[in-house]
């Protein structure tokens, strides 16, 4: 499985972006499509995730209500519009799949991971 992660930028305080992931290869067993970030000198976080069968979605407590997880399943995409940005948002945004069970938030049981696309929120 081959993920690649798009529509990072620089936006300001307040402002809107909407982040896709394409999936390609063998997705037909695909369990659970998730986005995580990383701020510079933290840990990987846990920010989205959406069980491919059921699409019940699951988001971190700092993001819910700001950042919506959602899917094209005929495209094998997940996108992440991400609304109200904080700068404590920016971060380096990365899609990552699991073809079997795992953690919603553990980093280290996600497969396969897209290259990572930089979001920068400005004050």
């Amino acid at each position: 499985v081959q993920l690649q992660a798009f529509g990072g930028g620089l936006v300001q305080a307040g402002g809107s972006l909407r982040l896709s992931c394409a999936a390609s290869g063998r997705t037909s067993s695909t369990y659970r499509m998730v986005w995580f970030r990383q701020a510079p000198g933290k840990e990987r976080e846990f920010v989205a995730g959406l069980n491919w069968s059921s699409g019940f979605k699951s988001y971190s407590d700092s993001v819910k209500g700001r950042f919506t997880m959602s899917r094209d399943i005929a495209k094998n995409t997940v996108d992440l519009e991400m609304n109200s940005l904080k700068p404590e948002d920016t971060a380096v945004y990365y899609c990552a799949a699991a073809m079997r069970p795992v953690t919603l938030r553990d980093h280290e049981g996600y497969d396969f991971w897209g290259q990572g696309t930089q979001v920068t929120v400005s004050s």
